[in-house]
């Protein structure tokens, strides 16, 4: 009886253990808590009234979509809007309107029509946070940012809107007639190969597009490019780097020859580095923004692995790796 009453015990003690079939969910690391500043305006998210509000003070409007512990946000608010050199500009000129891009209070968008603010984020196609939309005086949106811009990058963008330069140029116009001075020297990468010819190319395509001005392309070198995990993603590219303003004759994918200058601005990149994937022929996504190790990589998967052709779009794909990798026990570092 005693033998038994052990023999009952044990299985009881195995049942409620672990088992090796059960693995411990990941985590996640490198979100970061923040909030609006205190200056934003209040608003009731009706931007038509927003806006005639903001033209009777001589005002655009800024509206700044973000999501809860996104690290870029809280690197973006920390840099240009509770402090730094651009907050006194941006506060001077600009109405700023915070809306999460996961909420569900009602707006009004300057189209007339309501939405929620999540809605509102995919009738305006936001795939990164934080994504800046800014809205003139008649109500009309002139510029749209995506993703993370450093100080000097969106005060360009701030003094094209605020200078009302929106009326006579595109802002990649803009951009190149802007004098600007050298920072960066081109650096080597192990993936880089040199291709001029793209014409019926249809294997995972990486064009990286730089210039002599770009104050971000150092810090992507060393953080980005060079992240373990990046690597293995890259070398299922073709990866190519063209300097931005170069007017060497290349070929592109359609059979046109053009020049990376003209490419880039046929593209409408208005960031550098940008980094421009395509697959099958096709562009499938760009990266005109800072993206950190993991998003970058995640990105480059998404376009090598063809999940494009399952997920409507690359905000879909993230949610549901981020599940996966969860549910594997793998941990997710947002961080740089």
């Amino acid at each position: 009886m005693k033998g038994l009453s052990i023999a009952i015990v044990t299985l009881l003690l195995a049942a409620a253990a672990p088992t090796h079939a059960e693995t411990a969910r990941g985590k996640t690391t490198g979100g970061i808590s923040y909030s609006m500043p205190s200056w934003f305006k209040a608003s009731f998210l009706d931007f038509q009234h927003d806006i005639e509000e903001a033209r009777k003070q001589g005002k655009h409007v800024l509206v700044f979509l973000h999501l809860d512990e996104c690290p870029y946000c809280a690197r973006m608010l920390k840099e240009n809007f509770t402090g730094g050199e651009t907050r006194d500009f941006i506060q001077k000129n600009f109405d700023v309107i915070g809306v999460n891009i996961r909420g569900v209070l009602e707006t009004v968008w300057i189209d007339g029509k309501t939405y929620t603010e999540r809605a509102l984020a995919g009738h305006l196609k936001v795939v990164a946070t934080p994504t800046i939309v800014l809205v003139d005086l008649d109500g009309n949106k002139v510029l749209q940012l995506t993703g993370y811009r450093d100080p000097r990058a969106l005060r360009q963008a701030l003094d094209f809107v605020q200078s009302k330069s929106y009326r006579k140029q595109s802002f990649a116009d803009y951009l190149t007639a802007q004098a600007k001075s050298a920072v960066y020297a081109f650096r080597d990468h192990p993936q880089f190969v040199t291709r001029t010819d793209f014409k019926d190319y249809t294997r995972p395509l990486a064009i990286l597009f730089e210039d002599r001005q770009c104050a971000e392309c150092a810090r992507f070198h060393d953080k980005t490019l060079s992240h373990p995990d990046v690597l293995v993603e890259l070398k299922k590219f073709t990866v190519v780097r063209f300097d931005a303003e170069s007017t060497q004759p290349i070929v592109d994918l359609n059979g046109d020859v053009t020049t990376p200058a003209q490419w880039v601005k046929a593209l409408g990149l208005t960031y550098r580095p940008s980094v421009v994937l395509f697959n099958e022929g096709h562009q499938i996504f760009r990266i005109d923004n800072r993206l950190y190790h993991f998003h970058f990589k995640e990105a480059l998967r998404y376009v090598s692995g063809g999940y494009y052709r399952q997920y409507d779009n690359i905000s879909s794909y993230n949610a549901a790796r981020r599940d996966e990798l969860l549910k594997q026990g793998i941990d997710i570092d947002y961080a740089e």
